[in-house]
């Protein structure tokens, strides 16, 4: 509750909405069990332990809780049913041609496929034509990644993790901009890892956390990096923190880049609500409401494999590592001024007078760069914010 500044708003969103007073304290009880114990039974032996989160809940918003239960129906995200959308073939041509172009462009600025085994080649639809064509094999054989190679002795390479959408498509002059200018020494190396379960396909699901980050690890161990920059956008947040909290995986994480993190303050209800529950009114909102969140693949991810005590990410999970947070004012999706005050440690005049949100970016410890007019993900449509991303890129490369 210390995170946000109305908890009583907060506690609402939790129920989709409801009014304070049908929150009873068995209405809590319920929403408690899938947030802390991941279970929708009744176990007696928690009951106490659920009574003393309501009791601290009750100091928090300074009132007693009614005894019973009243007419919310609480965010279970683990738990409540699977929504998506019908996408039809034409869709799905749409797509096939916007993994053509990303893949035509990716080759023409340097990169270079590493497909999954060729029995695997059916396990993704819209068919890949490169899954077949391709000459590298993926060290991995669950993820398929898009490799540019590194040149440079005096730099380190990076890893790019892409957000729920279209897989690396909006991401492809980002990319290209990292090596646009390749300094004396020769390029920086680029992974680019696809994550097929939120782009857009018709394919299996996630992978678990542990294995996600073996995966990973199996691929920097083939191209014999030790250490990377980690860049992520948005869901690849959510990667990032598996790899930043693995023992195994984050000796070999250097500086970090997070854009859009859907990773920080997952207690609070927006990146839940607003990704899955929100019924859409702007422009936006509708975007993210039909080609995002209710996509088949993308639905079942954050409804059956999005577990927020396993994906959240605090400021003491960075360790002493070099980081940037970019957010964006306008984000439909996560709460940017919550995520951005608690980063920066902002006071309370702080908060008020937004402040924190001009502090000059120093490239040492935990900065944030922050976008007064952009919405999720707009960053990367314009030449000019996206220069400055890669200006902090290219500053951590040089920090071998």
């Amino acid at each position: 509750m210390a995170t946000t500044h109305d908890p009583e708003e907060h506690l609402s969103k939790w129920f989709l909405g409801s009014p304070v007073s049908d929150i009873k304290r068995e209405n809590l009880k319920e929403w408690l069990r899938w947030a802390f114990l991941n279970t929708d039974q009744i176990d007696p032996q928690y009951e106490d332990e659920l009574e003393g989160y309501i009791d601290r809940l009750e100091v928090a918003l300074g009132r007693p809780i009614e005894p019973g239960r009243g007419k919310a129906k609480p965010i279970r995200l683990n738990f409540d049913e699977v929504n998506m959308l019908h996408r039809s073939l034409l869709w799905y041509v749409c797509i096939f041609v916007v993994d053509s172009i990303a893949s035509t462009r990716l080759r023409y600025f340097g990169f270079r496929y590493h497909r999954a085994p060729l029995s695997k080649f059916c396990h993704v639809f819209p068919y890949r034509p490169h899954n077949v064509l391709a000459r590298h094999t993926s060290p991995s054989k669950e993820i398929t990644y898009w490799h540019q190679a590194h040149e440079s002795k005096t730099e380190l390479p990076i890893l790019f993790l892409h957000g729920i959408g279209v897989g690396l498509y909006p991401y492809v002059d980002f990319l290209a901009d990292i090596n646009g200018k390749a300094g004396k020494n020769g390029r920086v190396g680029i992974i680019a890892v696809e994550m097929m379960p939120i782009s857009s396909r018709l394919t299996g699901t996630v992978l678990p956390k542990d294995q996600m980050c073996e995966e990973i690890e199996k691929i920097l161990d083939y191209h014999g990096w030790k250490k990377v920059v980690l860049v992520s956008h948005s869901y690849g947040s959510v990667v990032s923190t598996h790899l930043l909290k693995s023992e195994r995986t984050s000796p070999r994480i250097g500086p970090v880049l997070f854009v859009d993190p859907v990773c920080v303050l997952l207690h609070l209800p927006d990146v839940a609500y607003n990704f899955v529950y929100r019924v859409p009114k702007t422009a936006n909102e509708h975007q993210v409401y039909y080609f995002a969140s209710r996509d088949m693949g993308v639905s079942h991810t954050l409804s059956r494999c999005f577990f927020w005590t396993e994906n959240i990410l605090w400021k003491e999970d960075i360790g002493d590592r070099d980081a940037t947070v970019s957010l964006s004012a306008l984000d439909s999706i996560i709460q940017a001024d919550a995520v951005g005050a608690y980063l920066t440690g902002a006071d309370d005049a702080e908060k008020v007078s937004g402040a924190w949100k001009h502090r000059p970016w120093k490239g040492q410890g935990l900065d944030l760069v922050w976008f007064g007019n952009l919405d999720h993900a707009q960053v990367f449509d314009r030449r000019e914010t996206r220069a400055l991303l890669v200006g902090i890129v290219k500053d951590y490369c040089s920090r071998v």
